[in-house]
């Protein structure tokens, strides 16, 4: 998830819910692409699929007339392009993936949602209880105890409440952008390499 200043340290979850929900309508007034913005978000390196401690974080594209909207879709998109890039990782493996579950706080952020399937092309399996780690790590604990039996029970705990479907149209937008999404990384390596140097 995303943060900015109004975000305060201990403020109440419907506080927080209210402000992400107002960014999410913000970048909604941006269309696909982001008004020509592609953002790397290796805010904290990259691991899957470069592996690389000193990537960083690039915004290419910005202009004076893009707005707050622009920049922002731009960050969600930017996490929709690393998802797909890692599916094709997977695919070039001989791992495609059988059905794609999204767990985790961006759940709760449908844009986002949406964002990712079109970028993807892949429909998104979205469960009620979207703590993933905690409540998978619950179901493992279960299994160790005795309470479950087999793996195939975690069956039983899942109950879907969307499924969230691509749209081609915007799947077919997102294509270039993706394309330069993949370039960017080598193209701006010994730069951003650089940097990481410079900054200790």
């Amino acid at each position: 998830m995303i943060y900015n200043e109004a975000d305060k340290p201990g403020e109440s979850p419907p506080a927080c819910s209210r402000k992400r929900r107002g960014r999410t309508a913000t970048a909604a007034e941006s269309p696909p692409g982001a008004r020509g913005l592609v953002v790397l978000p290796y805010f904290s390196g990259e691991r899957t699929p470069f592996f690389d401690p000193r990537a960083r974080g690039v915004i290419a594209g910005l202009t004076l007339t893009h707005s707050r909207a622009d920049l922002y879709r731009a960050l969600l998109e930017s996490v929709g392009y690393g998802i797909r890039h890692n599916i094709e990782v997977m695919r070039d493996l001989g791992y495609p993936p059988q059905r794609c579950l999204a767990v985790g706080g961006g759940t709760q952020n449908p844009l986002w949602l949406q964002i990712v399937s079109d970028i993807t092309g892949l429909e998104q399996y979205v469960p009620d209880q979207h703590h993933g780690a905690c409540y998978g790590n619950a179901f493992l604990a279960g299994i160790g105890i005795g309470a479950y039996q087999d793996i195939a029970q975690v069956a039983d705990w899942i109950r879907f409440r969307e499924v969230v479907r691509p749209d081609a149209e915007a799947h077919a937008r997102y294509q270039p952008y993706y394309e330069i999404y993949r370039q960017l990384y080598h193209d701006s390596a010994d730069t951003i390499h650089r940097l990481s140097t410079l900054s200790g």
